[in-house]
């Protein structure tokens, strides 16, 4: 994959889940070439930089982007729908600011404070439904469901209980969930990349289809907000009621159809 001409100032940011927004890895190809045309065309025309936004962990997203042969790196990762990194001179990836450290230290206390109500949780995952506890190594503490209805009946009671802890949320994606820190989600981060450019609100823009992007899908955090067609039932709904724009193709060919409606492109 190639880098890009850096951006000096950039004036915008345009951030992208990845499975099922910027690429469909069972498609051919997976990520429309159109829209890889529009990044390098807004990058000169409106000093735009982008980034993938996803809950892959940086070695899973490393390899999803060379699964699905990506002509260029993007200009930065949100990676477990929180850390940042971007790209360094020798095409690796490197935490930027103090972002990452704060947040690891964050997830620490957080697991360790609420250990004994997790543990309860694994218990009852174990013996009253078929899901699964842990996924990841790196996870301490994540669900699998065996299927999405579970999953939903799992968020149900798990959404009665977070209130009363402190701090402690969760990230779902279809049938998988992390537990996390309620102050570092896809959003926050996109907001931290954002300050960090010195890209405001009103010139961000961020697509997903997911549960998990929810959190970006914030008019405080990114002002112009899409998702594809086949985004789920929750994200669509949040779009709408947002005045976002929610296209009517699919993944990467929806995320170009955003972009040309923000820009007035030519449909």
């Amino acid at each position: 994959m190639k880098t890009l001409e850096p951006v000096d100032s950039p004036d915008w940011l345009l951030a992208f889940d990845f499975d099922g927004t910027l690429a469909m890895p069972d498609r051919n190809p997976p990520v429309s070439p159109e829209l890889y045309a529009l990044l390098r065309s807004l990058r000169v025309s409106h000093k735009a930089v982008w980034g993938i936004n996803t809950g892959r962990s940086l070695m899973f997203t490393v390899q999803g982007m060379a699964d699905v042969k990506m002509p260029f790196l993007p200009d930065f990762l949100v990676v477990r729908e929180r850390e940042i990194y971007v790209p360094n001179a020798f095409q690796r990836w490197v935490p930027i600011g103090g972002w990452n450290k704060q947040c690891e230290k964050e997830h620490r206390r957080l697991f360790w404070r609420h250990g004994r109500f997790l543990k309860r949780v694994k218990k009852w995952v174990e013996s009253e439904t078929a899901a699964v506890w842990g996924f990841q190594e790196e996870e301490p503490a994540g669900i699998v469901a065996s299927t999405a209805s579970e999953m939903d009946g799992i968020v149900a009671r798990l959404d009665e209980e977070l209130p009363k802890r402190k701090n402690l949320s969760y990230q779902r994606n279809g049938i998988y969930l992390r537990f996390s820190h309620a102050d570092y989600h896809k959003g926050s981060a996109m907001a931290e990349i954002g300050r960090l450019l010195g890209v405001a609100r009103d010139r961000r823009f961020a697509i997903g289809d997911g549960h998990n992007d929810l959190d970006m899908m914030n008019v405080d955090l990114a002002a112009h907000l899409a998702c594809p067609v086949n985004a789920c039932a929750e994200v669509k709904e949040r779009i709408f009621q947002l005045g976002g724009y929610l296209a009517d193709h699919e993944a990467s060919e929806g995320a170009a159809q955003a972009l040309k409606q923000l820009f007035g492109l030519k449909m």
